[in-house]
């Protein structure tokens, strides 16, 4: 499908499936169930429904020593810490706050990606990373809902995401096997995280409490879609669009997470924090518009 080939609606579809698995989460924990579980169900459905997918197309997932060193390391880096700690800060930053912080991961992973010499983005597609780094700072300087001043300790884990984020967006091309299937590498790397969290869910609750997830079956299943979508599309954005432009989806999924946590969760945020939405809105269009520069330019090496 055509449009599956194009970065700027693979980033927005993308973003939009993240954005909304900060508010599920948000609801979740209202529901009684354990960030640490939440996170596991997250991992579990979306590897389970692309594994499913990747079977009916009539394809089988490889599982030598490569592969599996692949799916370990991406499942710690990318998903297992950084799920659990962004489930775990939401109760506490509230969704779209959380969200924000997803934001400054374009400025670590550009950096990362300069360092080890991989793509960098144009001059107007760095700008608009700048750009977008500016709205970032100001919704962050309005520390979180009105009434409700963000606690610095969950601040701090909240800007240890991003970090995380983009070491995993750095080290899924880097180390990204060569003639991989995404929806192979994301149903795989997802099962590796279920199975990781098994443990961390003991050691947190004493327990593997599961019952109040059947008080929310519709929350469950709404979360086990949007992350097999969202994930499915996310190793296609990483193969097309390389790991600085795939980091962008965090100004969608936050503008996503800020709409949804005013609209139906009763969150609410300054002014400030709006302005800085918007401003993060045009860092996006610009590097958006830089990737398609870039994509009528001669092609050149890449390590995705």
């Amino acid at each position: 499908m055509q449009l599956l080939n194009s970065a700027a609606v693979l980033l927005v579809l993308t973003g939009t499936f993240l954005g909304l698995t900060l508010p599920f989460g948000k609801l979740a924990f209202a529901a009684g169930i354990a960030p640490s579980v939440w996170a596991f169900v997250i991992s579990l459905g979306a590897g389970t429904v692309l594994l499913a997918a990747f079977l009916i197309m009539g394809k089988r997932p490889k599982l030598n020593a490569r592969m599996l060193r692949y799916y370990i390391i991406a499942a710690f880096v990318s998903y297992a810490v950084p799920n659990l700690m962004t489930l775990s800060a939401i109760p506490h930053l509230g969704s779209g706050y959380t969200g924000i912080m997803y934001t400054l991961s374009p400025v670590f992973t550009l950096l990362l990606s300069v360092l080890l010499k991989l793509r960098s983005p144009n001059t107007l597609g760095l700008l608009g990373i700048l750009v977008g780094f500016a709205g970032a700072v100001i919704v962050g300087s309005t520390r979180g809902q009105v009434g409700q001043p963000a606690d610095p300790f969950w601040v701090v884990i909240g800007l240890l995401i991003p970090v995380l984020l983009a070491l995993g967006n750095v080290y899924r091309t880097i180390d990204w096997p060569a003639g991989a299937d995404p929806t192979e590498l994301a149903a795989c790397s997802h099962l590796m995280t279920a199975i990781m969290l098994v443990p961390v869910i003991f050691f947190m609750t004493g327990e593997f409490p599961i019952a109040p997830l059947a008080g929310v079956p519709w929350l469950v299943v709404a979360q086990v879609l949007a992350s097999a979508c969202m994930f499915a599309l996310y190793f296609r954005l990483q193969a097309v669009g390389g790991p600085v432009y795939l980091s962008q989806i965090g100004y969608v999924g936050a503008a996503v997470a800020l709409l949804a946590g005013t609209l139906f969760l009763g969150e609410g945020y300054q002014f400030a924090t709006w302005a800085g939405a918007a401003i993060i809105t045009i860092g996006v269009l610009m590097t958006t518009k830089a990737q398609r520069m870039e994509a009528k330019e001669p092609e050149v090496t890449e390590a995705a």
